[in-house]
């Protein structure tokens, strides 16, 4: 009873030592033989050799081909808005309401005064045309009364008289003309006061810039727009790509229009991707560039989900076994490999996954029979 308390601590302890420590495993065989008429494998394979490509994963974030942020023009409370994120909008399509009382109000206000603009032009004209027949009667007393102060028939008084009513209407008039042209400039002004107030009245309609679809409201009824606060975020193209940050050593390898894998974790998808632009400038904190690469129309992929982008760097060779042959206890991998006549479990440590097989770092050589169920 004892012994076997004994073997059970022992069996304990080396467990919590593997456990803690993958890397104080040393793979290879075990002690543990099984007989054939213990394991009967359904499946035999041979380790396998291969060359496979080194890749870099560079991480970035899926993002809309062409999106555009919604704004406004003027300082106005919201009253409604028309949409909600996932919504499709067309070009032209109302998607807030501001509050216009103001803005009608300064309409109004411009409307009015381009109507006493106007009235003050028809004064004008007829002050005008007063001046305009003053002179024309002033001209004539005043050439008349010449003609008689040549023949000496009246007295010089008297034609200085006509001759200053002549310049009075003279100015009269010249006066009229200046009064005509300050009044079509003030009309002017007025209609381009009523125009302004016109845009900024249509600003309380804030409609789409192009057909898409809406990816981020911030903001509700009752809040304040203000010119530079952002109010609905809408990606205006069904396209997307991929923006990750490539380090500086590897940029090299990186070629705008050529083809490139990309890994989407979340839906457990590779697809590929063409690089369409290399922003030529090196982040100084991360050292790395900003790539741009497009997506292909895939099921399930959204704006804002995380991808990396494979990058080839170097061959490597390494060992490949079918994942259904690797038995896993607690942290512990195993294989079963068949040495002579019998099947005995090896340790080994495993790496990355290449579809339905996965690489061997430790504890087979190549070429070894393996069996599995």
């Amino acid at each position: 009873m004892k012994k076997s308390f004994l073997i059970l601590c022992l069996i304990v302890f080396l467990f919590i030592c593997f456990a803690c420590d993958n890397e104080k495993i040393k793979p290879g065989f075990s002690e543990n033989k099984i007989s054939k008429n213990n394991f009967h494998p359904e499946n035999i394979t041979t380790v396998e050799k291969q060359k496979i490509i080194q890749m870099y994963e560079a991480v970035g974030t899926i993002r809309p081909l062409t999106e555009s942020i919604i704004e406004s023009q003027v300082s106005a409370q919201v009253v409604k808005v028309s949409c909600v994120p996932g919504t499709p909008v067309k070009k032209g399509q109302v998607l807030i309401r501001l509050d216009a009382r103001r803005l009608t109000a300064q309409l109004k206000q411009a409307k009015e005064g381009l109507a006493v603009a106007k009235n003050n032009l028809t004064q004008t004209y007829k002050s005008r045309d007063e001046a305009k027949a003053g002179l024309d009667q002033a001209k004539a007393a005043y050439n008349r009364t010449k003609k008689l102060f040549d023949a000496d028939i009246v007295p010089s008084q008297t034609l200085e008289i006509d001759k200053s009513g002549y310049l009075q209407a003279k100015a009269r008039l010249e006066k009229s003309q200046e009064a005509e042209s300050a009044a079509k400039s003030s009309i002017r002004n007025a209609e381009e006061i009523v125009k302004e107030a016109q845009i900024a009245l249509g600003y309380a309609r804030i409609t789409s810039p192009a057909t898409g679809v809406v990816v981020e409201r911030m903001i509700d009824p009752g809040d304040l727009a203000v010119p530079g606060k952002p109010l609905l975020k809408i990606q205006t193209s069904g396209a997307l790509r991929l923006e990750a940050n490539v380090r500086e050593g590897l940029i090299s390898r990186v070629i705008i229009g050529n083809t490139y894998q990309v890994n989407i974790e979340t839906i457990g998808k590779t697809v590929l991707s063409r690089i369409e632009e290399i922003v030529p400038y090196a982040d100084p904190t991360t050292r790395t560039f900003l790539v741009k690469a497009s997506l292909p129309a895939t099921p399930g992929i959204y704006p804002g989900m995380f991808g990396r982008l494979l990058i080839p760097v170097a061959d490597e060779k390494t060992l490949l076994i079918p994942k259904k042959a690797v038995i896993r206890v607690g942290q512990l991998e195993l294989v079963y490999v068949k040495k002579d006549d019998a099947w005995q479990s090896v340790y080994i440590k495993t790496g990355k996954q290449f579809g339905e097989k996965i690489e061997v770092l430790a504890g087979l050589k190549g070429n070894e029979s393996i069996g599995y169920n």
